[in-house]
């Protein structure tokens, strides 16, 4: 008899897990302590609109994130740039400066872009670029490499405090969730390499057109369901215990035993739920691995403003600019998100002196912006939206596979040599679900287990 599997756990890499095991013939619970599935990547309606918790972005290179909206039949529901092409503003600027690709071998393709790159000196432009060709020789699977900051890195190769702001940063931020100096290189490096430095095509920019409840959880209900799987949301897991036979699984609503368990939960529940010793890490660990916000300021005018799907800015506290008109089923007007990374600074500021603060910021990015009118404007906060990824970060990235047999663990927090994306958490429930897979045949042609 198969044995069922467990999912805690019922975002991107709890999805991807459960789907995963289902389709190899896996009887699966997936247990979701919140109402819904999808985790960090939710939406929610304010009046009528659809807003998203965050604004969520995806590059060409993002191989297992794509091949889940595609298991989930949602990949007609997003887009993705045919060729690179990022407009950024500075304060008081009327145009844009645009990072474009163009057709030569990674890195030259962004070469041209570059010599036009207003917000930084010729000087700093040609030290950019041989610091970018070092980066592609750093190995980000040293353990030396994570154990160093990436600012530090970048001012040993030329870089100046303009160009770590205005060109490291504009991408660092956004994809680390932290700044360059707080950032692993390591981390940094993968996101370079893979991203900007390898593959011409890679740093393609996709994004959803419907609300991210719609791509993501309420597809991942329905492909579930479909599957054979059992999806109890609203059901949180108080504990697991080990069992002769397997493991013991207790929700509010009683006991259940399973023959595996992934673990696919923030690292605070997954250090409380697993049994001691089970994760090779030091008591606290989770605590050390710790956690870094993310601050969207949500803005509704009375006219467009922004006729770019989103805009970078440089020298301004405002990072990200997108518009949120479609998916939010915005008639009139448009819907304007701002989205801060590395927001500690942020975080605990009130919705008034966020207004206060960042609505001047705002026009003075998009001129346009001055005469139109604010109808809404809130603010959402994910206080542990990633992991912090500081220097010394893999050391408490977790495997898959634990110590205790049948215990797997999954999240874009666990060792997937990715920061805290919807890749990274792609990535790690399909490892868990190879590692779970494999191991259960290994033991039935060893005639062990169920």
């Amino acid at each position: 008899m198969t044995a069922e599997v467990a999912v805690v756990g019922g975002g991107l890499a709890g999805i991807a897990t459960a789907l995963r095991c289902a389709d190899a013939g896996r009887p699966v619970t997936l247990f979701e302590a919140r109402p819904h599935l999808g985790g960090l990547t939710h939406s929610f309606t304010r009046g009528e609109l659809h807003v998203d918790n965050g604004q969520h972005v995806f590059l060409r290179c993002c191989t297992a994130y794509l091949a889940l909206l595609d298991r989930l039949g949602v990949a007609d529901r997003v887009t993705l740039q045919p060729r690179l092409e990022i407009p950024i503003r500075t304060p008081g600027s009327t145009e844009s400066t645009w990072l474009r690709r163009g057709d030569l071998p990674a890195p030259l393709h962004l070469a041209a872009s570059l010599l036009r790159y207003d917000p930084l000196r010729p000087l700093d432009r040609a030290r950019f670029a041989l610091a970018a060709l070092a980066l592609r020789r750093v190995d980000p699977t040293d353990d030396r490499t994570d154990r160093q900051s990436f600012g530090e890195w970048l001012r040993r190769h030329g870089q100046s405090a303009a160009a770590i702001e205005a060109l490291w940063d504009l991408v660092g931020v956004a994809t680390l969730n932290a700044t360059a100096d707080e950032a692993s290189l390591s981390l940094a490096a993968t996101v370079f390499q893979e991203g900007l430095l390898t593959d011409p095509a890679a740093a393609d920019i996709g994004w959803s057109l419907v609300p991210l409840r719609e791509l993501h959880g309420d597809a991942a209900l329905e492909a579930l369901t479909t599957a054979g799987a059992d999806v109890r949301t609203g059901t949180k897991v108080r504990a697991i215990e080990e069992t002769a036979g397997g493991w013991r699984v207790r929700t509010d609503d009683g006991e259940a035993t399973f023959g595996q368990v992934v673990l696919a939960a923030p690292p605070p529940v997954t250090e409380k739920l697993a049994p001691p010793g089970a994760i090779p890490l030091p008591h606290g660990w989770s605590g050390g691995l710790g956690s870094s916000p993310i601050v969207n300021v949500h803005v509704v005018l009375d006219r467009r403003v922004l006729d770019e799907p989103f805009v970078a800015g440089v020298r301004t506290p405002v990072q990200w600019v997108f518009d949120r008109t479609r998916q939010s089923g915005l008639a009139s007007g448009q819907y304007l998100a701002m989205s801060l990374s590395a927001a500690d600074d942020l975080i605990d500021l009130p919705t008034a002196t966020l207004r206060e603060r960042l609505l001047p910021e705002l026009t003075g990015l998009l001129p346009e912006a001055r005469g139109a009118q604010v109808l809404d404007f809130f603010v959402t906060r994910e206080r542990h939206a990633t992991f912090r990824p500081g220097p010394g970060t893999a050391s408490l990235r977790p495997a898959a596979e634990t110590s205790a047999r049948g215990l797997y663990l999954a999240g874009a927090w666990t060792a997937t040599g990715w920061p805290a994306t919807m890749e990274g958490a792609a990535r790690s429930g399909a490892a868990a679900a190879t590692a779970l897979l494999e191991k259960n045949v290994h033991e039935e042609k060893e005639g062990v287990g169920a």
